[in-house]
């Protein structure tokens, strides 16, 4: 006997006729022999719809009222869900987060999970029953409701997972599986059909929209083995898992890109110790995450300073470093570029391997590419490119890679 906790996202339990249908997915799995807990997101759309609820009231919602709020939205999926198996003649229980007591810290909106007690749970899956459980959600230690944040019943899943000392952690998704990038992009683009934790770490931070990426962390710490999976047909998915050393390596897995980039310089910076700090101390604490950072070698006393932030992020940072000019020195200009685009290329096979990036520079040069900045770590090469660009960059380095062959 196995057991597993599935996690089925919005779209996969969007209508009444798609959770009838996870139903029949999970009775079958446990008319098999194995033990199931099932994680739902709320009904696709429904979170959207209590967030501008929400707003009618308060433009600027209370953090605390609103976790309140956006927890009924799973709560009504884990109800529908229990009965949708009841009527199959299998056997459920359904869990809010409070009610398994997924204890969290305090941060509303945000908050992270501490501790499971997965007592209830246990007995449930002893007994023979399904377990069904509300994600995205728990409770603190003072009895409010919190939620994860956005995706946070992905954080959910492997978390229970966790707790449970689950056999496998399966995401149900609209895709049926982790490729090796977008296929709108790249109509070749392949399904893998296995990912180590540390390239799907990459992947999720740099762009790919599969796993929510606090979720991969929480496997990648507690050896949680994940799967990818299409609620929508059959199939193996694609597994994340630890490097086995006996697997044989691609150079590169994947290529992820995001379109969420904006670029701020200043030149005529005064290259004196303590600029950055000067620069960047005022931009984080208007919480704004920078990614990229380049500096330039000093020439004549002054540098230039140039760093990433979120496009969403791009007003409010050109807005603190007009503020911060005074103070910077009066030849200091500000240049804002919010139509860039990040694109790396990931894959633990660069560690044994030379000549990568070097490959990546010349594929995207013979093709008229400017590369604007560089970032790099163990497994992973970033570029920022124009955003016109994106998808032939993305394209060349596919198939320059080797990535459209099995």
């Amino acid at each position: 006997m196995a057991l597993y906790v599935y996690k089925f996202g919005g779209t996969s339990v969007g209508t009444v006729e798609r959770i009838k249908a996870v139903a029949e997915k999970v009775k079958k799995a446990r008319d098999a022999g194995d033990q199931i807990v099932v994680v739902v997101s709320a009904m696709s759309g429904e979170t959207n719809r209590l967030v501008a609820l929400a707003k009618e009231m308060q433009p600027q919602p209370t953090d605390r009222e609103l976790d309140v709020l956006l927890s009924t939205g799973e709560q009504v999926t884990i109800a529908l869900l229990s009965m949708a198996l009841h009527q199959l003649g299998c056997e459920a229980r359904s869990y809010t987060g409070a009610q398994v007591r997924i204890l969290t810290d305090s941060a509303h909106t945000k908050a992270r999970i501490r501790e499971i007690d997965e007592a209830n749970m246990r007995a449930d899956l002893d007994a023979g029953r399904v377990v069904v459980v509300a994600g995205f959600q728990g409770v603190d230690e003072h009895g409010n409701i919190t939620t994860l944040g956005r995706g946070g019943s992905d954080t959910t899943g492997v978390a229970l997972a966790a707790a449970l000392k689950a056999d496998e952690c399966h995401i149900y998704t609209d895709v049926d599986g982790v490729y090796t990038t977008d296929p709108r992009v790249v109509p070749k683009a392949r399904r893998l059909d296995r990912i180590t934790f540390e390239e799907m770490l990459e992947m999720a931070s740099l762009g790919s929209k599969v796993l929510q990426i606090r979720s991969v962390e929480f496997a990648g710490k507690y050896n949680v083995k994940l799967r990818v999976l299409s609620s929508f047909m059959e199939g193996n998915g694609t597994l994340i898992t630890y490097e086995e050393s006996e697997m044989e390596r691609a150079l590169i897995s994947g290529i992820a890109f995001n379109r969420d980039e904006a670029k701020l310089t200043l030149t005529g910076v005064p290259d004196l110790p303590g600029v950055a700090s000067k620069i960047l101390g005022p931009i984080a604490a208007e919480n704004i995450e920078v990614d990229m950072i380049v500096q330039n070698i000093s020439a004549n006393g002054t540098t230039d300073f140039t760093f990433t932030v979120n496009r969403n992020d791009f007003a409010r940072a050109q807005k603190v470093l007009e503020g911060l000019r005074a103070d910077l020195g009066g030849n200091t200009t500000i240049i804002g570029d919010n139509s860039i685009v990040k694109v790396s290329i990931v894959g633990v096979g660069m560690r044994s391997h030379a000549g990568i990036a070097s490959t990546m520079f010349k594929v995207l040069a013979d093709e008229g590419i400017n590369i604007q900045m560089i970032s790099t770590s163990e497994i992973k090469i970033s570029v920022v490119v124009d955003e016109k660009y994106l998808e032939l960059a993305v394209r060349a380095l596919h198939k320059a890679f080797g990535l459209d062959q099995e």
